[in-house]
């Protein structure tokens, strides 16, 4: 009997907390063979790094026309801010509120937004990270509009019941100065005019202010003497005003379509009504009314017409009609259509300063959903192409892979193709948002994320340096017939929409194969090339996968067996096990069950491949006997084998990609091998339905230890589904997850969604009861306990905690792998956990991870002499066991617990109980620091580390509770400490948890505020500084100071000090080192006050002893005189 390591048992049990335990096991390696283990948690530290994608729910949005910085505010409180490709920022909000305007104090670094819980903040953007530096809440008034002139710091504020109040950017304090509505509008008026819609200073005159009011009533206010100049009146609502840059003239927009042109001497008359979009009755009657013109914009241009930009206005029978974007330039009016509704647009212009012309060169327009930049100098007015990777949402994510230091080679790769595929049609110019600047980091390894769509789609990421790039992009449906409308639709499709989604995906980076699965039970094999073909007959296969029991009405049988299901425990041979590689002609009557028929067919015309990704083989589950196919649940590729393995509810299949055959289709539980020491029960508790022979249910029903500990995503992987029933899953598995009690969970194998019943129904029993296979690991490892040499295996996890291997014999290299047939035998079960399995994977005798062998990429379009030269097979890496020594560890992670196993004893070395009040969602074995670790989050929310081969808790961080499934779906972890998830349908969020990229975090992002000089203001001209024309300037300092309009009132709003002033500092320092910082600072502050209470008590001094001086002159000058002699 091997040797108890003592050291190894104590560090155990000192290392494990009182939730879960990490306990050794006889047969750990001798004391000469101990590893030592470089993690400790000192090298991790959990945050967030960058958010890419698309703000979700967009709200508002500003323009800083020096900096070149757009940013962009949401309904949940978010900013996004952007500036040159690669420049990215995301801040939150504490309150969540929506923001409901933002406005840039231009040049300075800062921004004020305001919120929909009549909040004001001033953002900090000179820092990194930004943060907020004051916060104003208003409680008696709610916050309709805001005005920041150009190079003032006085904040103009609109409120709901009309008044508007002027706030200190600075000091962020009210000033006394208050502009009454009852004051604005006229006497004689008997209606409120409603809320403040806008509010804008004349360009030439700083001293009139323009407030809009709702219910169509214009003022301009005089705000040194306090009263309205003039009022101007319209009968329709107004949406917006627009100045044009002389100050003589303004633009109202309306709610009935109409375009309102003033002279703001003229107040009795609009001098030009227009309805852009309205009929032009012949008898001269006013046009038809048209919807609303949310916004309309007005800039002119030195050498040609101006420029009139506007929202909406489209007349009413254009029902089902697009968003459109007006341009009026001159006598030409040009209609832009948009793909989603508008939030907002800005039109860019070269000048900062409003009194002078304005040069409008491109128009932002801010969608529900995307954002484009319209080119206005050139002909037709092209947008301009994004750089920002905001095409995530573009069909709905539904899977996501990770893959931190990949080969160098195949970003490049990548590229090349991907570059072939972007569209033409672009402005030649370069993209106007510019601002900022790269971040420094040091890091330099390749990553790649890869994400799965709803429409079929595969996209290739370049996640390298904390950006996001789109590589290139694969379109899956090309494969399969599209039906052109709902009549010619297959009744064989399982899914009533997005037929072709990505369920799961197997991509090694090495070779390049790709293998995706999709929910209609198919699964395509790709390969990479960079030579165009075409494929004359896309090469298929159908697989005929059922259930072990039958659901038929015959009681006494145990389940039809596949005609192609070889014997277990014996090597299968392509002939034996190979289906028609032709369509099959399969029943589809409507008299009768369908039987042997996919769910999607294949296109039959030639298919052309461009370079890239291209199909190898696809793979297609068919119907059983009236029964759709189960969604496939675990997928893995080998290159170097030549092999695909995927498996469902039903069982395993395996398949040469290589030969394009079918090698092994088995059942679950036909995996075991007589001997095992795990036997599987009938899972369906109807006796009749037992097969004669099978052991009885000794439990009569109860739940076993084990039953009690699974977990509620025993079959979480067959729960995939898309579009309309994505928001139930998310509502059901909340529900499941809050609910303290451990439930079965009842899978309807015919709408795949979760649902949840306390019922004893015998079908829900019977269907939650049966183990799929959750995951797979190809290896070189020992199959069976007696074994003394590696060889390639497979490892297979199911959702019931079986972990069984599978050994593969494969013929010689060359013509032979082509002709001979790969034999596969069963071993049976190898060891059992709680929960279902997640993940797997080989460690050598020292601790190092053992990947699956690979094959380097070659161009199979190629010429022969080159394929030869690049096609080399990876040797196999590990040794072989020697005087019955363990050589290699497996490492088995579940939804409750983690294992590490000696091989090929089989023995088990190391056990952690991870979880026993929720279970992980997601599980990875990492490289990181050297060294290598388990990776986990819980559905709890938890974060968690493990080290290898001990499995001692270096992390444990409680980070994000699973609000919704998109998290669960998209979560997972890479190598260096990486990992991401989608937080929103539209934006990734990516986190690390190493320490040493936390430290380095404040080098690697990137950089907003950039030292800009700010243009020269517009020259008055000659004649105009003579007679004084041009601008009006006004001392703002004067007229809303304190000193000349008093405090606010207290109860009007509250000052709330940001935590931006000390930001910089956390920046510099954290920890103990910051708290000494801030002590030093804190005593050079005392210091510096006792400095001044010292000069100021000296001062007194000095004083007190100058008037003792002279009182005793005095009194000697006045000693020796009488009273009338003074």
């Amino acid at each position: 009997m091997k040797k108890f390591n003592i050291r190894k048992v104590l560090d155990g049990l000192t290392a494990a907390s009182s939730s879960s335990s990490a306990t050794a096991q006889p047969g750990t390696p001798r004391e000469t063979d101990v590893i030592q283990e470089t993690l400790q948690s000192e090298h991790f530290q959990l945050c967030k790094t960058v958010r890419h994608g698309f703000p979700h729910h967009p709200s508002s949005m500003a323009f800083d026309p020096v900096q070149k910085i757009l940013a962009v505010g949401t309904q949940t409180g978010a900013l996004r801010l952007f500036g040159r490709a690669g420049v990215e920022c995301y801040c939150q909000h504490e309150s969540g509120a929506a923001v409901i305007q933002l406005q840039f104090l231009i040049n300075e670094g800062a921004l004020v937004s305001a919120l929909a819980d009549d909040s004001i903040h001033l953002w900090n953007l000179r820092q990194k990270i930004p943060a907020i530096l004051h916060s104003l809440k208003f409680s008696r008034e709610r916050i309709t509009y805001c005005h920041l002139p150009f190079q003032s710091k006085w904040l103009y504020v609109g409120t709901e019941r009309g008044n508007i109040h002027i706030v200190n950017v600075e000091s962020f304090t009210l000033s006394g100065y208050v502009i009454m509505w009852n004051k604005a509008i006229e006497l004689s008026t008997k209606t409120h005019p409603g809320p403040v819609v806008h509010i804008s200073d004349n360009p030439m005159d700083e001293g009139k202010l323009l407030i809009g009011f709702e219910c169509g009533v214009v003022v301009l206010w005089d705000l040194k003497c306090k009263k309205a100049d003039y009022r101007y009146s319209y009968d329709e609502a107004i949406h917006s005003v627009a100045w044009h840059h002389e100050g003589k003239q303004f633009v109202c927009s309306h709610s009935d379509g109409t375009l309102t042109t003033w002279n703001v001497r003229v107040p009795a008359k609009a001098t030009q009504i227009i309805t852009p979009h309205g009929k032009q009755p012949k008898d001269g009657k006013k046009p038809e009314p048209c919807k609303p013109i949310l916004k309309v914009e007005y800039k002119t241009t030195r050498a040609g017409d101006p420029f009139m930009v506007l929202s909406g206005g489209l007349s009413y029978d254009t029902v089902g009609r697009r968003a459109c974007l007006t341009v009026m330039h001159g006598k030409s009016t040009t209609v832009l259509e948009m793909d989603y509704p508008i939030v907002d647009f800005l039109t860019l212009c070269e000048t900062p300063y409003p009194n002078d012309f304005q040069e409008p060169y491109a128009v932002v327009v801010l969608l529900e959903k995307d954002l484009v930049v319209i080119d206005l100098g050139q002909i037709g007015y092209p947008i301009f192409e994004n750089p920002y990777p905001l095409t995530i949402h573009e069909s709905p994510v539904t899977c996501c892979e990770y893959f931190a230091d990949c080969p160098d080679e195949i970003i490049p790769a990548l590229y090349s193709v991907g570059s072939r595929q972007k569209r033409q049609g672009y402005s030649k110019k370069e993209w106007p948002i510019s601002g900022g600047n790269w971040g420094q980091g040091t890091q330099s390894y390749p990553e790649i994320i890869i994400t799965g769509h709803a429409d079929g789609t595969i996209k290739f990421w370049d996640a390298s340096a904390l950006m996001l790039q789109v590589l290139y992009k694969l379109k899956t449906a090309k494969v399969f017939e599209r039906a052109r409308g709902k009549e010619d639709k297959s009744s064989t499709e399982i899914v009533e929409e997005d037929p072709f989604a990505i369920q799961t995906m197997s991509w090694c980076p090495e070779s390049r194969m790709l293998c995706v699965a999709g929910v209609s039970a198919h699964v395509i094999i790709y390969r990479f090339s960079k030579q165009e073909v075409t494929t004359e007959v896309v090469q298929l296969l159908e697989v005929r996968m059922q259930c072990e029991f039958s659901n038929g009405d015959s009681p006494d049988t145990g389940g039809e067996k596949t005609p192609t299901l070889p014997t277990p425990g014996a090597s299968s041979s392509p002939q034996e096990s190979e289906p028609p590689t032709q369509p099959s002609t399969g029943s589809n009557s409507t008299d009768g069950p369908r039987d042997n028929i996919p769910c999607l067919q294949v296109r039959s015309s030639p298919l052309k491949q461009s370079p890239g990704y291209q199909v190898e083989l696809v793979i297609q589950l068919v119907w059983v006997s009236g029964e759709p196919p189960q969604p496939i649940t675990s997928l893995a590729i080998n290159s170097s084998y030549g092999l695909v393995v995927f498996g469902n509810t039903n069982g395993l299949a395996v398949v040469d990609y290589l030969q394009k055959t079918l090698l092994l289709n088995m059942g679950t539980t036909e995996l075991c091998s007589p001997s095992d020491p795990y036997p599987r029960q009938p899972r369906s508790p109807r006796k009749p339905r037992q097969p004669s022979g099978a052991p009885c249910d000794t439990n009569d029903g109860s739940n076993t230890s084990e039953d009690r500990c699974k977990s509620p995503t025993s079959v979480k992987f067959k729960s995939r589904r898309f579009s309309k029933t994505v928001a139930n899953d998310f509502a059901k598995m909340s529900r499941r997850i809050s609910s303290s009690s451990e439930q079965k969970t009842d899978v309807d194998a015919k709408d795949n969604s979760f649902t949840r019943s306390r019922s004893s129904s015998v079908t829900s029993i019977d269907r939650e009861s049966r183990e799929a296979i959750s995951s797979f690991h190809f290896c070189e490892s020992f199959p069976r306990k007696v074994d003394s040499l590696v060889s390639p295996c497979l490892l297979v996890g199911t959702t019931q905690g079986s972990v069984m291997m599978v050994a593969l014999s494969l013929p010689p290299g060359g013509d032979q792998r082509l002709q001979q047939p790969v034999g596969i035998s069963s071993c049976g079960t190898m060891v059992r956990l709680k929960g279902g399995i997640l993940t797997m994977a080989l460690l050598d005798a020292t601790g190092t991870l053992l990947p699956p062998s690979y094959e380097p990429w070659y161009d199979s379009n190629a010429s022969e002499e080159e394929k030869e030269k690049s096609r080399k097979r990876r040797p196999a890496s590990p040794p072989s066991s020697q005087d019955g020594q363990d050589s290699q560890f497996a490492v088995l992670c579940s939804e409750k617990q983690a294992k590490v196993v000696a091989m090929p004893s089989q023995t088990r070395i190391y056990k952690h109980s991870i979880t026993e009040s929720s279970f992980v969602l997601r599980a990875d074995v990492v490289q990181m620091s050297g060294a290598n670790c388990i990776t986990c989050f819980c559905a709890n929310g938890h974060i968690m580390a493990l080290s290898l081969p001990s499995l001692r808790p270096l992390l444990d961080v409680n980070y994000l509770p699973l609000t919704d499934m998109r998290i669960a779906r998209t979560f997972c972890f890479s190598n260096v400490g990486q990992a991401l998830y989608l937080t929103s349908p539209t934006e990734i969020q990516r986190i690390t948890y190493s320490q040493e990229t936390c430290d380095n975090l404040q080098e690697m992002l990137s950089e907003l505020f950039t030292p800009v000089e700010t243009p020269e203001a517009p020259n008055r001209g000659f004649f105009k500084g003579l007679f004084g024309g041009g601008a009006q300037s006004l001392d703002r300092e004067d007229l809303f100071g304190e000193t000349a309009a008093g405090k606010a009132s207290r109860s009007l709003a509250q000052h709330i000090p940001g935590p931006g002033s000390m930001e910089g500092m956390k920046g510099a320092a954290s920890g103990v080192v910051g708290d000494l910082a801030r002590a030093r600072i804190a005593l050079d502050e005392r210091g510096q006050k006792l400095g001044e209470l010292e000069e100021r008590t000296a001062a007194m001094m000095a004083s007190a002893d100058s008037f003792s001086k002279h009182a005793h002159d005095m009194m000697l000058k006045y000693k020796d005189k009488k009273w009338y002699q003074l």
